[in-house]
């Protein structure tokens, strides 16, 4: 065939028309790391074994000293599109992702307009696939326009095949609403995703309420504003049964919260973002917006607690909270400036560079728990096995590398890691069998 890219036609939508082969990697297997030669062919893994000679039309991407790990899932990324072009799109968060090693993204709903109705999902589900370089999953709010005011039509969005619902951005306060939302929940099989915050304590707040804040003079946001809603819908998943997963937890007291509720049998995960996990509080002394976030960012004792929820499995997947702003946005002064900063192609050197994580481990809260949190595990997160989705990253787990805001894929720069060493480097990305990142390069 007249391949055309990197050796590479794509038919029938996303597939190659040529087998590829991944050559000297060791491949996280169920049965453990093992050395072998992968051999993609039709969306799937076709072969695996010590060595496959590839003939003379097979694609070779070269794997020495890395993973084939399965593809990661980000619970929590903002695409902006529809409403926000001018700070991501669809496009180029897909791109973004696929350079971070992901090969699924859930779509958050806070756009213009919110994706709280089917025309809305249609259109960010259809803008994925004509990007065709992850799966773009959206979610669905709960309720309308994120008003927190009247239940979105959940049972609507869920037989269109929604699987997972959120107000992110402004976390449900009336817990009446919340309470009928998890009623529902329960009977549709779906899972709420909650932005934990009792707004009525953050009014203001720019930064963690602490010693810093006092000093900046400038409003803080209390641990106590998400632990406060966190314990809430604890006990309404206790009363009603409903799956509920905790957005972006950021307090050491949110952890000890979860970790007793699992300890009690409630269906609830959680999860926690690569910044959450590694900058701090202090840095907002110097009132740079970069490190706005929100939640905003703790205290060093909050970052041990979360380090150590994930470790022990009482966090269940690492998400981005990817947040693509314009740069004019972010140069407004603190106060005025929007919260959130990219986290896709960075994810895995933030969280290697700072949480002593096994291979295993990594596929764990990347991307198995992701999938299964998020309703995808028929075709992703699986570990590679012969028959099975190849949807996979090529991960060199020891490469040093520095971030540079020329080479990301995203459409925005608002990075607080530009010129910071990380540790962990995707060298390629396969998704639906087609390579979408050889050798760090995303398709275009």
């Amino acid at each position: 065939c007249a391949c055309t890219r990197w050796g590479i036609e794509f038919v029938e939508g996303r597939r190659c028309c040529v087998s590829v082969i991944i050559s000297g990697a060791t491949v996280l297997t169920d049965s453990g790391e093992q050395r072998l030669d992968v051999r993609i062919d039709g969306g799937v893994i076709a072969e695996m074994s010590a060595t496959i000679k590839p003939s003379a039309d097979d694609v070779v991407l070269n794997g020495k000293g890395c993973h084939v790990l399965p593809g990661f899932v980000d619970l929590h990324t903002h695409l902006r599109e529809p409403g926000k072009e001018d700070s991501e799109t669809i496009e180029t968060g897909s791109r973004a992702g696929a350079k971070g090693g992901y090969t699924a993204l859930v779509a958050m709903p806070n756009t213009t307009p919110a994706q709280d109705s089917i025309p809305i999902i249609e259109f960010v589900r259809a803008q994925g696939q004509r990007a065709g370089l992850v799966e773009v999953v959206p979610s669905g709010c709960i309720t309308v326009g994120r008003a927190g005011v009247a239940l979105a039509p959940l049972a609507d969005m869920a037989r269109n095949g929604v699987k997972i619902f959120t107000d992110d951005g402004s976390g449900v306060q009336d817990p009446a609403i919340m309470r009928r939302a998890m009623e529902y929940s329960r009977e549709l099989g779906i899972t709420l995703a909650q932005h934990c915050e009792v707004s009525a304590l953050t009014t203001g707040a720019v930064m963690n309420e602490c010693s810093c804040s006092s000093e900046m003079g400038v409003p803080g946001w209390p641990a106590l504003a998400e632990e406060l809603m966190v314990h809430r819908d604890i006990e309404l998943a206790k009363l009603t049964g409903a799956r509920i997963h905790f957005l972006h937890l950021s307090t050491a007291g949110s952890v000890r919260l979860v970790r007793e509720a699992k300890k009690a049998g409630l269906p609830i995960t959680a999860e926690v973002t690569p910044h959450h996990l590694s900058l701090t509080e202090e840095l907002l002394k110097s009132f740079d917006s970069t490190f706005k976030v929100n939640p905003p960012l703790r205290s060093a004792a909050d970052i041990e607690a979360l380090k150590e929820g994930l470790l022990d499995g009482t966090i269940d997947a690492v998400a981005t909270d990817h947040a693509p702003h314009v740069r004019r946005d972010k140069e407004l002064p603190l106060d005025q400036a929007p919260p959130g900063m990219l986290g896709l192609e960075t994810a895995l050197g933030v969280v290697l560079s700072v949480v002593p994580m096994t291979v295993a481990q990594i596929a764990t809260v990347m991307s198995t728990n992701p999938a299964r949190i998020a309703g995808l595990s028929d075709r992703h997160g699986m570990l590679p096995a012969v028959g099975r989705p190849a949807n996979l990253c090529v991960v060199d787990m020891d490469a040093q590398w520095s971030v540079d805001p020329q080479q990301l894929a995203s459409k925005s720069t608002n990075t607080p890691f530009v010129g910071r060493t990380l540790r962990g480097k995707v060298r390629h990305t396969i998704f639906e069998g087609a390579v979408v990142v050889n050798e760090g390069v995303a398709q275009r």
